[in-house]
């Protein structure tokens, strides 16, 4: 029976995917042959041999050290898409609270004793703001969440304008045709009134929005971060709030930088924070690690390519490996070796990583195995029944 361990609270709808005959789930293994997680940091966690696969209950998988994972043969998950419609409505949000200080006229009505009725009406003016409607959107990063921002903005009158080097033909299908197409994250920075950044924390996305890029922004921009802190120097932000450059802020990730900060709104977290998207990411996690683990089929890791195949022998064998010359050729000589006949294969690549696929009518020795795990390149292999 396979393990599966939880770091966090998983919506039981996920849960419900395993078959307990075949699954046991805990929160105490010590020897798990998947883990699912969702905010629990793992980078000072010892993995254990038996850990074949971890599963991301949400996109970002910054809680998690993939790269080591990859070279001991964990292939990682997470689910992009599960929670994008919970994001795309909170920062449908973020934009009227940038526009109209909706939080500010909160603070200060809760405030009021006495008259409240008139008092409203003699001090609202200082909560005056401006609409969404006529103004210009730039959609920095059009995956799953951004290109539904920025239908839904088009929706709402604005003019979208959208910049994404590393689209998918998915992603570009799902798009409005009336979303304009930004040639690099400069157009957008020059020519919109609102920012809303979608793209995950990498070391070229990092401070993305600095002094520099501010400078070339529209004074009095609005700018919305539902990605990741890491995105924007939250220094530079500050002095550009402070001196009117930009006239809101609204983040999903407060810090002791941002918190407390005229001009700065500061959202805990709360993108995906919906009993939906919950239920959405733990499903999808599931889905993935079952299908792994029965039919070492992957889909959606972010450290190991995806790859499927449909089931045409008894057993199959899972080999993950370095993406190097030789280790196709390395694998099947094993079992030609053996005189065993290979039904089908398939491999795929992803930068230094690759998977091999390979499906035997009969039994697949444990010496084929040792064998091939003896080639160099070779990091991990994975045995499967019918």
């Amino acid at each position: 029976m396979a393990q599966i361990k939880l770091l966090n609270k998983i919506a039981p709808t996920g849960l419900n995917e395993f078959d307990r005959e075949k699954y046991d789930i805990s929160t105490e293994f010590e020897d798990p042959n998947a883990i699912m997680v969702r905010s629990a940091s793992m980078h000072d966690m010892e993995f254990p041999q038996s850990l074949a696969a971890i599963a991301r209950c949400g996109a970002g998988v910054n809680n998690i050290p993939t790269e080591e994972c990859a070279k001991k043969g964990v292939v990682v998950f997470n689910t992009p898409g599960a929670n994008a419609n919970g994001v795309k409505e909170l920062a449908i949000a973020a934009l009227l609270l940038s526009s109209r200080n909706i939080v500010g006229g909160i603070e200060w009505a809760n405030t009021l004793t006495e008259d409240v009725a008139k008092s409203v009406e003699k001090g609202k003016s200082a909560y005056a703001g401006v609409e969404l409607e006529g103004k210009t959107l730039g959609v920095i990063g059009l995956g799953a969440i951004g290109g539904m921002v920025a239908n839904a903005a088009k929706s709402l009158g604005m003019n979208v304008v959208g910049c994404d080097p590393y689209i998918t033909v998915d992603a570009a299908w799902h798009l409005s045709r009336s979303i304009g197409k930004a040639v690099s994250y400069e157009e957008i920075f020059k020519t919109c009134d609102y920012i809303t950044l979608h793209v995950p924390a990498t070391k070229e996305t990092k401070n993305m929005i600095n002094a520099g890029s501010i400078s070339m922004m529209k004074k009095g921009v609005r700018i919305i971060n539902l990605s990741r802190a890491d995105l924007v120097c939250a220094s530079d932000m500050k002095e550009a709030i402070e001196d009117g450059r930009v006239a809101s802020y609204v983040t999903d990730f407060p810090t002791e930088e941002t918190v407390r900060t005229p001009g700065i709104i500061t959202i805990p977290h709360l993108g995906a924070s919906t009993a939906e998207s919950e239920d959405n990411c733990a499903v999808m996690a599931a889905r993935q690690l079952i299908d792994y683990l029965e039919n070492g089929n992957i889909a959606n890791s972010v450290n190991y390519p995806s790859v499927s195949m449909p089931r045409s022998g008894d057993h199959r064998l899972v080999v993950l490996h370095l993406n190097v010359p030789n280790m196709i050729s390395t694998t099947t000589s094993a079992f030609s070796d053996a005189g065993i006949n290979i039904e089908n294969m398939a491999n795929r690549s992803k930068g230094e990583y690759a998977c091999t696929l390979i499906d035997t009518e009969g039994d697949i020795p444990q010496s084929v195995i040792e064998k091939i795990e003896a080639c160099e390149g070779i990091i991990r292999t994975i045995k499967i029944g019918k």
